[in-house]
């Protein structure tokens, strides 16, 4: 026993104890270090996998329920640090029809009073009030223009001392005081500072959201696991499924209606979406990016509007000059949230802030690079396959070179996690790939995957609605000379086409628990969909800080290589639950 103690006790001189702790607890569950996995697509009951209908716009939780220029549609956004908040709400009717008069937006003010106790608030800040409008100009079709669309930042004056910037509670009101049309008073926790040691609690993902019964579902679950965080990676609202005059959604707008002169969208959707989640995002931050279903396309070319003026994110605090592309910090986690459906390509202006902004990353603070956008680069799905190749063609490389850790997409309405990879290989220092979008949308689940007999796409379909065309034959490995793989690709994980959200716990500077939640009381199932731990080795791949220059480390990427690593963690493994099988005698001695 001494012997073992001794060896105890050296084994945590060397990895800490945090390491033996996660070592412990993960032992049911995967890591990535027992990867690469073989590719598993979960079976699940075709009947289930069917979309819904989407709310109504009467649906108790899509009406108003304030009065006059009471705030709805309120929520929270991160700013340049935890300690500084977006406030966000709409106040004032909106109008649709062919004859709308915009709102003057000075009639009400913005003001938001916060502070650390509950009905005493001895800050208050202002920000700005903006209205926008819905235009077409084609007979027939009805125009819109918004209620006063109102956003506040908070500064860091909740920070009065550091240790507490990421414990305390802060209570705010929002609207015009002298109007005395203040909102009721909601509370939200500040999140960590910049520190390889503190995290946000719990991280939600979640894309391609809607407003169905399933996306009810989704949301009623999501909330439910208290999220510190909301990750939103685009098709927020799909109210561009509708005609202006609200006629019935579809999951093929073109094919449902295609006499339209233009691509319609029924902007009351959006009001109803913001109240649909008003309950969480008024007191739990939500980080959006853009995805297709955002573009809607307007008179004179205008694309975007509702989701440019509706959500504030921290474009400007981050160094970027447009809202579909930005970065914050939240403990020791840097995101990147990255825009598909504007210029990526490495002579834009995206792509010039992304290399400035890794290289000011000092990853003994935020160890952790988590990116989002919306369309993913890996998918195995027959939809949107090898849609956004030219995306990645211009950015993965560089990406790579900084040691991402994690990358979620959306787009594909489907569950899939891949083995770390670069450039389609099997690579352990490659990115996790996550694909998490089906929030519940109107257009379904996707079902077929690329690699079933008869479903592999041609090269002249999924054309993206923005940049160009990428499609090509794989010229080595599985695929080789092929356009589809015969099976599931051996980058593919897991699979499994299920409405449902994602959950990401980092724990410490190397270890973060991805779980899946798919909508399991439609399955009946109270087990997660997919778990595991994602495990960070910056010592083999990459040693990243602000003042260094970053060099990939190319470790072995064939398959006997990777699993020769895999057997070595196992028995790591082994050792370590046997270290820790009497753990509490072993610090007693």
């Amino acid at each position: 026993m001494l012997e073992l103690k001794v060896f105890a006790a050296f084994f945590i001189l060397l990895f800490g104890k945090d390491y033996i702790f996660v070592a412990v607890e993960s032992q049911s569950i995967p890591t990535t270090l027992d990867g690469p996995f073989k590719p598993v697509t979960k079976k699940l009951d075709p009947s289930l996998r069917l979309g819904s209908d989407d709310l109504p716009m009467d649906h108790p939780r899509l009406k108003r329920n304030v009065p006059g220029m009471f705030p709805e549609q309120i929520s929270l956004a991160l700013s340049t640090t935890p300690s500084s908040m977006w406030v966000s709400w709409i106040t004032g009717d909106s109008q649709i029809g062919s004859n709308v008069t915009e709102l003057d937006p000075s009639t009400v003010g913005s003001e938001v009073w916060y502070g650390k106790e509950s009905g005493k608030y001895s800050m208050k800040k202002t920000g700005i009030s903006v209205v926008y409008s819905q235009l077409y100009p084609f007979e027939g079709l009805w125009n819109y223009t918004s209620g006063i669309i109102h956003h506040v930042r908070l500064d860091e004056t909740l920070c009065l001392e550091e240790e507490i910037c990421y414990v305390d509670l802060a209570s705010f009101s929002c609207g015009d005081s002298s109007l005395s049309s203040m909102s009721v008073e909601l509370v939200f926790e500040t999140l960590p500072l910049p520190s390889p040691e503190n995290y946000p609690a719990r991280i939600a993902i979640v894309g391609d959201l809607g407003l169905t019964s399933n996306t009810s579902a989704t949301v009623d679950h999501l909330t439910q696991n208290d999220p510190s965080i909301l990750l939103m990676i685009g098709d927020l609202t799909y109210a561009n499924q509708y005609l202006t005059t609200g006629g019935k959604g579809a999951s093929c707008f073109s094919c449902a209606f295609p006499d339209a002169p233009i691509r319609e969208t029924y902007q009351p959707r959006w009001d109803g979406w913001g109240r649909f989640m008003e309950p969480l995002t008024s007191s739990v931050p939500m980080m959006v990016i853009e995805g297709n279903h955002e573009i809607e396309p307007q008179a004179e070319g205008v694309t975007f509007k509702s989701y440019l003026t509706r959500f504030s994110v921290p474009a400007e605090e981050s160094g970027s000059n447009s809202n579909f592309y930005y970065s914050f910090d939240a403990g020791g986690i840097h995101f990147l949230m990255l825009g598909a459906y504007t210029d990526y390509n490495k002579t834009g202006a995206q792509f010039g802030w992304l290399q400035s902004d890794l290289q000011s990353i000092n990853r003994s603070i935020t160890p952790w690079v988590v990116a989002a956008w919306h369309p993913p680069w890996y998918n195995s799905y027959s939809s949107h396959y090898q849609e956004f190749e030219c995306m990645r063609l211009q950015m993965e490389e560089l990406l790579y070179q900084y040691g991402i850790d994690i990358v979620f997409s959306g787009h594909v309405h489907a569950y899939e996690r891949m083995n770390r990879v670069y450039n389609y290989t099997l690579d352990p220092c490659g990115p996790v790939y996550i694909t998490v979008g089906d929030g519940g949308n109107i257009e379904k689940v996707d079902v077929h995957h690329a690699d079933d007999p008869g479903k592999c796409p041609s090269p002249r379909d999924n054309v993206p609605e923005f940049g160009g065309v990428c499609h090509m034959n794989f010229s080595s490995g599985p695929a080789k000379g092929r356009f589809c793989w015969d099976s599931q690709p051996e980058w593919s994980a897991y699979r499994e086409s299920s409405f449902g959200h994602g959950i990401l716990e980092v724990e410490n500077a190397t270890h973060a628990l991805w779980t899946w939640h798919r909508n399991q009381e439609a399955y009946g199932e109270n087990n997660p969909g997919d778990q595991i731990y994602i495990v960070r080795q910056p010592q083999l791949c990459h040693a990243t800080s602000k003042d260094a220059k970053i060099t990939p480390s190319f470790a072995p990427t064939d398959s006997a290589s990777l699993y020769g690593v895999s057997f070595f963690n196992g028995f790591i493994s082994i050792l370590l639950s046997f270290i820790c099988f009497d753990l509490s005698m072993v610090f007693a001695y």
